[in-house]
């Protein structure tokens, strides 16, 4: 890039993508996301359901938001706007009340106007259909729409 200035991308990453780097399918892509934090490529945001989520795992994944820089890290508030977006969401279909907490990270990713969401969650969230009926519901409630994206399509970015 010209100037040697690398885009930093604010990007929600929820539970998943921490747990990942357990898990031996994900552990490689999972790793590469986080060095790519490090390296300042993703401005990682969360909120307090990926905290939540993050009470019951292992110390070696809560260890992995434990070593996310500070200045690369922020907490987005669920607040009115966020529970209402992840209510339409409900309501519309796209997710069943059992699936709250992903609404709520949708919904949360959205009106803090992240890049996009980083996941592996491919039932609920990095699914083609749901997607565009997330974006859907966001273009009707007049918000933005969201980019969904598993981590292994957004390694590698310093190489773009």
């Amino acid at each position: 890039m010209a100037g040697g200035k690398v885009k930093q991308y604010r990007a929600y990453v929820d539970t998943s993508v921490f747990g990942g780097t357990q898990d031996m399918e994900f552990r490689d892509a999972s790793a590469s996301f986080f060095e790519e934090v490090s390296e300042g490529h993703f401005h990682v945001l969360i909120s307090p359901f990926v905290l939540e989520e993050l009470k019951s795992a292992p110390k070696a994944v809560q260890g992995v938001l434990e070593a996310v820089p500070g200045n690369l890290l922020e907490m987005i508030a669920v607040d009115d706007q966020v529970k209402r977006l992840a209510k339409a969401y409900l309501e519309a279909g796209v997710l069943t009340k059992r699936s709250n907490a992903d609404a709520h990270h949708v919904a949360a990713a959205t009106i803090a106007r992240a890049d996009l969401i980083v996941s592996w969650n491919f039932k609920h969230i990095v699914n083609f259909d749901r997607i565009k009926k997330f974006n859907g519901i966001n273009l009707m409630e007049g918000y933005g729409v969201i980019d969904i994206r598993s981590p292994l399509e957004v390694i590698n970015v310093k190489d773009r």
